[in-house]
């Protein structure tokens, strides 16, 4: 668990002044979530549900659409004391703890699109079927929480509105605030020093763990940390060609991660095959 404080939170030389100054005066809280889909996942949470590290255990969940719309990982919080059958999404845990329980029919969204970006204020009420947002879109919200800070430091107010709304926000991906957060953490310590020790889940197409080694049929997000982007087409994304191993959504994530990247790339040696003598 790492806390992006107000002190620190625009001291990002890699972000831009918009994207810093959405990140300035916040408290947020960045859970680590482990590795899935390729790369270690990390869930964005509000000053005020900090606390929730010391009741539940956090991991990434992969969630995929058996009718070919690719997958999307999820932050999964389960009660320590209870285990992992008392566990639930994290974005619909927040919900009940906020805004009240979740009608039939009803399902809780992400209004950028980000599945781990666990805001309150990025969370919408929508009926079941509607289509989920992407890249930054919304689509018939019929609920939405909002969160206004009042005068005292410690205090924070929420409510939740009816909505009726289409928007489309102009900001692209790397103005957005997860980006920015995402960007500011240190390389991660486990995979610097127990790169061995990470253990990444591999899932078919119809969402089944499937054995590490055969990663034939497994869908990749974007290697860059802050990128969410996600195959939705095996084998859609490139790959380094000197590790085989990360996997990225375009050349501008590929060099973007490339500094981190290459402390950890290593150059995968094909296997020398000796070839049989005739048979005589």
């Amino acid at each position: 668990m790492k806390i992006l404080p107000a002190s620190n939170a625009s001291g990002a030389s890699s972000t831009s002044s918009s994207t810093s100054s959405q990140v300035s005066g916040l408290k947020l809280g960045i859970v680590r979530l482990g590795r899935a889909a390729g790369k270690v996942k990390y869930a964005l949470l509000d000053e005020r549900d900090i606390g929730l590290v010391q009741e539940y255990a956090f991991e990434a969940r992969m969630d995929v659409d058996r009718n070919g719309g690719g997958a999307r990982i999820f932050a999964y919080a389960y009660d320590v004391a209870r285990g992992r059958s008392s566990g639930a999404y994290v974005h619909q845990l927040l919900w009940e703890r906020h805004c009240g329980g979740i009608a039939p029919g009803f399902q809780v969204v992400h209004r950028n699109g980000v599945t781990v970006d666990n805001r309150l204020e990025n969370l919408n009420l929508v009926a079941k079927g509607t289509a989920l947002p992407s890249s930054g879109r919304q689509h018939n919200i019929v609920h939405r929480a909002t969160v206004t800070t009042t005068t005292s430091a410690t205090s924070v107010q929420h409510h939740c509105d009816d909505l009726s709304v289409n928007t489309t926000p102009t900001t692209t991906r790397e103005h957005s605030l997860y980006w920015a957060a995402i960007q500011q953490l240190p390389a991660d310590p486990v995979e610097e020093h127990f790169g061995e020790l990470g253990v990444t889940r591999y899932y078919n197409v119809n969402g089944e763990v499937i054995d590490d080694e055969d990663d034939t049929f497994c869908y990749y997000e974007c290697h860059y940390p802050p990128c969410t982007n996600m195959e939705r087409e095996l084998r859609e994304f490139s790959i380094c060609g000197r590790c085989q191993e990360a996997r990225y959504c375009g050349t501008y994530c590929q060099q973007k991660d490339w500094p981190v990247h290459k402390k950890s790339c290593r150059e995968r040696k094909r296997p020398y095959v000796v070839e049989r003598p005739p048979e005589r």
